[in-house]
């Protein structure tokens, strides 16, 4: 008698509907013919022959042949059904990595032609990591607002997160309100790749926000006690938008050269939450 719940965890393993029963027969039967089988896993024996072959496929079957005998199956050991979700996961795992690499130029060419931009949306500590693990797919500069709320909420990814974008050589510029923490991070020691300016202004806030400009993207992530969630919009236009103003304000930033002469007070003292 077949167990439902054997063959339901089979299933969650990968295997589909038939080729669990079949198995599951198998384990329980040793070698047999494919006609008994058939009876024991409850499927027609022409059925039974084509979901064999698919087991035989993957691994978890074996045909023995002798001479003026009925061919008999063979279960693999279920260590072997271990092998083969491993196998699954790396290739899943791999065709995420190829599109990762290609759905930033695909969804351009589906915006292009459509006029409709691509937006997701990411909630908790696994979305913020997948937000921004997004822009390390760029082969250009990511241009990047923030403040040192980042350090608040998001210490532990962001610190993972620049580990990763130095290790692939991918440079970033920041621009941040000009506060005594921010001169303090501005004054530092320099991390490689990455350049910070300050805005001038005399009543910057605190953004509880991030906002990343690169490759067609434009990615917002936003911080409170509650909650941190994001959103990734890909459109060639409000890229192009949001390039534009980031490079404008850039240019009449202070940097690191320009705090030094100032000296260390701020221009203006940090906001309030």
């Amino acid at each position: 008698m077949a167990d439902l719940a054997y063959q339901e965890s089979l299933k969650q393993a990968g295997l589909g509907k038939d080729q669990a029963a079949i198995y599951e027969a198998l384990v329980k039967m040793g070698p047999s013919p494919a006609s008994d089988i058939a009876f024991s896993a409850g499927i027609g024996r022409p059925l039974a022959y084509k979901v064999l072959d698919e087991l035989i496929e993957i691994g978890l079957v074996e045909k023995k042949e002798e001479p003026k005998k009925v061919a008999r199956f063979i279960p693999a050991h279920p260590l072997k059904l271990k092998e083969v979700v491993e196998k699954r996961l790396a290739l899943a795992q791999g065709a995420q990595t190829a599109l990762d690499g290609v759905l930033g130029k695909l969804t351009s060419d589906f915006n292009l032609q459509s006029g409709k931009p691509g937006v997701q949306f990411f909630e908790g500590r696994e979305g913020v990591l997948e937000l921004l693990w997004d822009s390390l797919n760029t082969k250009g500069e990511i241009y990047t607002y923030a403040d040192e709320t980042v350090e608040r909420y998001a210490a532990k990814e962001n610190e993972e997160y620049v580990r990763a974008r130095i290790k692939k050589g991918i440079s970033k510029k920041i621009l941040m309100p000009d506060t005594a923490a921010t001169r303090r991070e501005l004054l530092a020691r320099p991390l490689p790749l990455t350049e910070i300016r300050l805005l001038r202004s005399t009543d910057a806030p605190l953004f509880n926000a991030v906002i990343e400009i690169y490759e067609n993207t434009v990615s917002h992530l936003t911080f409170s006690e509650q909650s941190i969630t994001g959103t990734l919009m890909r459109d060639p236009t409000i890229y192009r938008l949001h390039k534009y103003l980031f490079e404008t304000a850039w240019r009449s930033a202070l940097s690191a050269d320009d705090i030094k002469r100032q000296g260390a007070a701020p221009l203006v003292p940090p906001a309030s939450q």
